[in-house]
């Protein structure tokens, strides 16, 4: 579905607003987001940062106000209700934070991976199931039911039934979000696996901050817009060793609007206004005093 060239996520401008009893709150401003096929996102942010209101938009519960939102070439501003049961059942898979939306208390592990499959009627549906389990690790949970299972157990139950329709994206909220650290590091390192292995493109929404540990790839959310992003991959250091390299980067869209980070702009005293200047390879800001003159202190380059 689509070329595999073009992002599986791409949010442009996208704006969500919520209206009622005369109030009006603006959950999303203008939100710029681009995930790649086979890409594993992690979007971070605290709660009322617009990250829950994203992912609603991106499963196709819920339509923006304004802007584009695709995923994996699906428009999804204009679906029909049948075109949205279709998008939700092939292109997209959901795991959810409380089991009740994942799994069936009364199925076994492998009737629910087996489900949505005896929807769409697929004939390999028996070798699937198997397949799936054993690279969820949770083969040894096949017969049980969910309240049979640990919690960790549950959530990479829930990640093979997800799985089981070959979607384009596999999409997680709060994944580990009722997990304690260790199991969490399981879940994820199972949803790690089968990125790697399958090549599923995998968008993770969570406020909890070390799931950035099992990605290469971290949007932080702030005020409604994507603020920063931080790139990890492997390097060598001076002996020959591999070691994590972690760089952060502020997120600037097309009109040339960015978000400094909390801490640079209370170091710098930085409020409401700035000044900037254009040098030969970066941009100078530069904090400004109440009246406008420049104020004490050093000043902050974006590179």
């Amino acid at each position: 579905m689509g070329n595999e060239t073009q992002p599986h996520i791409l949010c442009e401008d996208v704006v969500r607003i919520f209206k009622g009893e005369g109030i009006e709150v603006q959950a999303l401003q203008g939100l710029n987001l681009t995930v790649m096929p086979g890409e594993m996102t992690a979007v971070v942010g605290a709660s009322g940062s617009g990250k829950s209101t994203l992912l609603t938009i991106l499963s196709g519960l819920d339509r923006p106000s304004a802007g584009k939102a695709q995923v994996a070439g699906v428009d999804l501003l204009g679906l029909s209700r049948k075109e949205r049961s279709r998008y939700q059942r092939e292109t997209v898979g959901f795991i959810w934070q409380q089991t009740p939306r994942n799994l069936l208390p009364y199925l076994t592990a492998a009737e629910n991976v087996a489900l949505p499959m005896a929807i769409t009627r697929r004939k390999d549906a028996d070798t699937r199931v198997a397949s799936l389990l054993e690279l969820a690790g949770v083969a040894h949970c096949r017969n049980r039911k969910p309240q049979e299972m640990s919690g960790g157990e549950q959530q990479r139950v829930a990640l093979a039934v997800a799985l089981s329709n070959e979607p384009k994206v596999i999409l997680a909220d709060e994944p580990t979000g009722e997990l304690d650290e260790h199991t969490s590091a399981e879940v994820l390192e199972a949803m790690r696996r089968v990125n790697e292995e399958l090549g599923t493109t995998t968008l993770i929404v969570t406020h909890d901050p070390t799931v950035s540990e099992h990605v290469k790839r971290t949007v932080q959310i702030r005020d409604g817009r994507c603020s920063t992003e931080t790139l990890r991959r492997t390097g060598l250091n001076n002996d020959g060793d591999e070691h994590l390299i972690a760089e952060e980067f502020a997120v600037i869209d097309r009109v040339g609007r960015l978000q400094l980070p909390q801490e640079f702009m209370e170091s710098l005293d930085m409020k409401d206004r700035v000044r900037l200047g254009l040098e030969p390879d970066h941009v100078r800001v530069t904090p400004a005093s109440a009246d406008g003159s420049p104020a004490s202190g050093a000043s902050e380059e974006t590179r």
